[in-house]
């Protein structure tokens, strides 16, 4: 096996420098052959079945490939402790694009001393968690090795590739940016960095703004503190997918180890740091996803309390609220930016734990709703007032609903959309977000297409969109003004009116390429100034389109199965309802069985959609529901939905809501209660 570095003391930074120096600078006393007794023990505990060969195998690849002593170190201080069930969590898999690229744990479940560091117990660990599965400085040199050379290979431009970079406030977030940026220089490519925490769909709109090659966000959007991720932008500014999304994870697949050629000074990228003209770019943007400023003016009374968990949000929303005429207050002990969320559970905003002390001071200051984002910006959630005054936390699907119906209002009433042209207007939503949506759009004769869950659907959908408008109208799309591109793709493509999932992510335009909690911000807090101006709350708004489409009602179950055990059971899990779908289930026949991984489906505008491992289970009473493994987190989720009889015209009289609100609770708790029973079983 491999040599390590013995080092003469320990390290003392906390950043990518002192990974650097450990490897390449810090004095040592020679080189050493590795513990043969670690060696010893890794062999034993592969032959006693306590570690998984694709463990062992991909900590053979680590250590004999690095010469980074805290990985050897942590290896043989979990190995000696006969921590396996830990060994198998960190290198069971290598880690792969999923629906938001490369995510992991930077800090272990067990923190060894090694990667502790100088660190004190309660601080962030001085080097991130040691494993093939985790998010840390191996990984990352290993995915940037190979998205750089995919890039060279396939740019045809003049000068170099180039690619954006953003960050969120999490744990190594500027050490990750910095390893990242001296990957990619030191192999030819030019980088716009960020060099303070920006939101995800910053970063989406600095790609397409400076016209780069690529793009990437470091984030793990509203994970536990303990983890991080990486996510790949196209030149579009869109999360990559297939076929780039293969292309890149074969060239990853080819490199061995996380050391490289430095190229000549000449023929490296370089660094340009961006700050406060593309800040007011991109509020520039946002402020057209405002429909109705003199209404919104006309309710200036609207009481706004803002929170951001600790993330990045803080930094636009909102002064966009306020720059937009809109009262906004912040919650101060939630301003700061900390990777340890540490007023919260979970920076999760569709939590309302997260969103407490917001409510707290709304109940406080009278204020009308609480909005919240997520550590990087890009899924918001809510809490609003019901006619009685009471705070009432509205799901993803409800607040994107409400959207989807005032943004459809208000661009019919000012005839932008009309009979001439509503067939070119489109809706775009992912299978297991709310029929309801779809709904409000057939009452405005407008489409809607539907795509797998992960918002780099959507954004192929709007790069589709985009790429129909005829090439000399189109050659300077991204510097027309949004009502330009709009007209050109309602004369000649499709106008995206509003795009979004259930798990609180939303999109109202096609300046940037993916979910946008700062826009969604902007558009809720217009829809709830549009309440208001109607005397009514958002909850009465929503009561009033259950009573004109029926009443819709969704919710998840999602359990959660950790380390490499878990990832087993998951997919036997869901492979189980591939090869054995049930026939029937809470008493309702099943009608029909969409198999998402293995037949082929197409959508509303015929295009083929992609093999993903989800089913998607409609029974004869009008309720169905979803299962598919995560792509983000160990968890397996089952999507379950109550939906208006087809055979009602679903239209309801005010005094017949709260009865059939009651109906649809119930029916929707026994089909849950159903399906996790069903779930067990399969378990065992």
């Amino acid at each position: 096996m491999r040599q390590a570095v013995v080092l003469e003391s320990g390290c003392g930074e906390s950043d990518f420098n002192c990974y650097v120096g450990c490897i390449l600078s810090t004095p040592f006393l020679g080189w050493v052959t590795m513990n043969s007794e670690l060696s010893t023990q890794l062999d034993s505990a592969l032959s006693a079945g306590d570690l998984l060969q694709s463990s062992f195998d991909n900590i053979q690849e680590l250590l004999g490939s690095s010469e980074n002593p805290v990985y050897e170190s942590s290896v043989a201080e979990l190995a000696a402790a006969s921590e396996w069930t830990e060994l198998n969590n960190r290198f069971f898999k290598k880690l792969a694009f999923g629906t938001g690229g490369l995510r992991g744990r930077s800090i272990g479940e067990i923190v060894t001393n090694a990667e502790r560091g100088s660190a004190g117990p309660e601080e962030r660990p001085e080097h991130p968690c040691v494993g093939t599965s985790s998010l840390n400085f191996y990984n990352l040199t290993r995915a940037t090795l190979g998205l750089v050379r995919q890039l060279k290979k396939s740019f045809t431009g003049e000068g170099k590739p180039s690619l954006a970079l953003a960050r969120d406030t999490r744990y190594f977030g500027k050490a990750f940016a910095d390893c990242v940026t001296k990957v990619a220089v030191e192999n030819g490519v030019d980088v716009y960095i960020f060099p303070i925490p920006r939101s995800t769909p910053h970063l989406s709109f600095a790609v397409r703004h400076l016209n780069t090659t690529s793009g990437i966000v470091l984030t793990a959007s509203h994970n536990p503190p303990h983890d991080n991720g990486y996510k790949v932008y196209g030149s579009d500014g869109a999360q990559i997918v297939e076929p780039e999304a293969s292309q890149i994870i074969a060239e990853v697949s080819e490199v061995k180890g996380e050391t490289y050629d430095v190229l000549p000074a000449e023929e490296q990228g370089s660094v340009t740091e961006l700050g406060a003209e593309m800040d007011e770019a991109y509020m520039a943007r946002l402020e057209s996803l405002l429909l109705d400023p003199e209404m919104v003016q006309s309710q200036s009374d609207l009481k706004i309390v803002f929170t951001n968990i600790h993330g990045t949000g803080g930094t636009i929303a909102p002064q966009m609220l306020r720059r937009l005429g809109f009262h906004c207050d912040t919650v101060a002990a939630q301003d700061t930016e900390d990777g340890a969320f540490p007023t919260v559970k979970s920076p999760n905003p569709e939590n309302a734990e997260a969103l407490q002390m917001g409510i707290d001071q709304a109940e406080a200051s009278d204020a009308d709703i609480v909005i919240g984002t997520d550590p990087d910006c890009d899924r918001m959630g809510v809490v609003v007032r019901n006619g009685e005054g009471k705070m009432t936390l509205l799901t993803g699907n409800q607040i994107g609903s409400l959207m989807a119906y005032y943004r459809l209002l208000k661009f019919t009433e000012k005839g932008i959309v009309n009979d001439s042209n509503r067939e070119n207007a489109i809706v775009v939503k992912t299978f297991v977000t709310t029929e309801l949506q779809t709904a409000i759009a057939d009452s405005f004769k407008v489409g809607v297409v539907n795509t797998l869950t992960g918002f780099k659907y959507i954004g192929a959908k709007l790069r589709k969109y985009e790429s129909e408008i005829p090439a000399d109208l189109r050659a300077d799309y991204r510097n027309l003004p949004d009502e330009a591109t709009r007209d050109l793709r309602l004369a000649h493509s499709k106008f995206f009116v509003f795009g979004g999932e259930e798990s609180y992510g939303y999109l109202g335009a096609d300046f940037l390429r993916d979910k946008d909690g700062n826009g969604a911000v902007v558009m809720f807090a217009e829809v709830a100034a549009y309440a208001k101006s109607r005397g009514i709350t958002p909850v009465e708004l929503l009561d009033q389109l259950y009573c004109e489409h029926g009443v819709y009602l969704e919710g998840q179950h999602a359990e959660t199965l950790a380390g490499a055990d878990g990832a087993a059971q998951i997919q036997t899990l869901a492979q189980s309802y591939i090869d054995s779908p049930p026939s029937e289930i809470d008493g309702a026949k099943v009608t029909r069985v969409r198999d998402f991984a293995n037949e082929d489906h197409t959508d509303e505008e015929g295009d083929l959609i992609p093999k993903e491992k989800m089913i998607f289970v409609d029974l004869e009473d009008g309720r169905a529901f979803a299962v598919r493994p995560s792509g983000t987190e160990p968890k397996i989720k089952y999507y379950i939905y109550y939906r208006p009889d087809k055979g009602d015209d679903g239209v309801l009289i005010p005094e017949q809501l709260e009865s059939a609100k009651a109906i649809a609770q119930e029916s929707f708790e026994s089909l849950k209660a159903a399906i996790v029973a069903d779930m067990r079983s399969r378990l065992g």
